[in-house]
């Protein structure tokens, strides 16, 4: 549980009503374009993962505070579409950070990291885009499946639905950071999910390499980064 006594940028955005608005609604319509789920489980999930990482290698609480305002805010320009939704989330951030009169040095960080998030343009450009890229593509879960008829399932649902435990650990030296997922293959394949997440896998050993570690992706015990 985050203290949010700690990080008084993240417990205002994390009240605003405008934000809470923003995030259910994008998952409405994330749901019914057929993709997993993306409302307050799934920021919460990389909210906890962005603190830990940036915790566990030592960053101040201001900069972990940017990042946990930027990881809860993540997918809000899901509400405009999918397509470039980092960009478009970044531009929603701004604003609503500039009404609650947020700093230009503060505001800076946390909308480069939103629009430097996603796999298919996003690159680990700071320390806290990079965590947030981690915390971001590492949140693969069965719990994240919003359809509910097994029969319907497309590849993303089968993939998804196949993971039984996920753990995101840096290990005690800080030159590691390693995703460890246990798949149950009878919902889905591990070469499913690789068709599916490898460019997110290849922009999570970026940011860990820009956060001075290796990244391994662990499947069944078995290192496959």
């Amino acid at each position: 549980m985050i203290d949010q006594k700690r990080f008084p940028l993240f417990a205002m955005v994390k009240a605003d009503h405008d934000v809470t608005t923003y995030i259910g609604e994008q998952n409405k319509s994330m749901k019914a374009l057929h993709f997993t789920e993306h409302s307050f489980a799934h920021v919460g999930m990389v909210t906890e993962r962005t603190a830990y990482i940036l915790e566990t290698l030592g960053y101040d609480d201001h900069t972990i505070d940017l990042a946990l305002t930027a990881a809860w805010m993540h997918d809000i320009g899901n509400i405009v579409n999918r397509v470039d939704h980092s960009q478009t989330g970044a531009l929603m951030a701004f604003t609503i950070l500039n009404r609650l009169h947020i700093t230009a040095e503060d505001i800076a960080p946390i909308i480069c990291a939103i629009g430097n998030h996603d796999e298919g343009n996003g690159v680990p450009v700071s320390n806290i885009s990079a965590a947030l890229i981690l915390a971001d593509k590492s949140d693969v879960r069965r719990s994240r499946v919003q359809e509910k008829d097994e029969h319907k399932f497309d590849i993303h649902d089968r993939v998804n639905y196949s993971v039984t435990d996920s753990e995101l650990k840096i290990n005690k030296e800080h030159s590691a950071i390693k995703l460890k997922l246990g798949i149950d293959t009878r919902y889905g394949e591990i070469g499913e999910y690789f068709e599916i997440f490898m460019e997110r896998m290849l922009l999570c050993k970026k940011a860990a390499n820009f956060l001075k570690m290796d990244f391994h992706l662990i499947i069944n015990e078995q290192t496959l980064m």
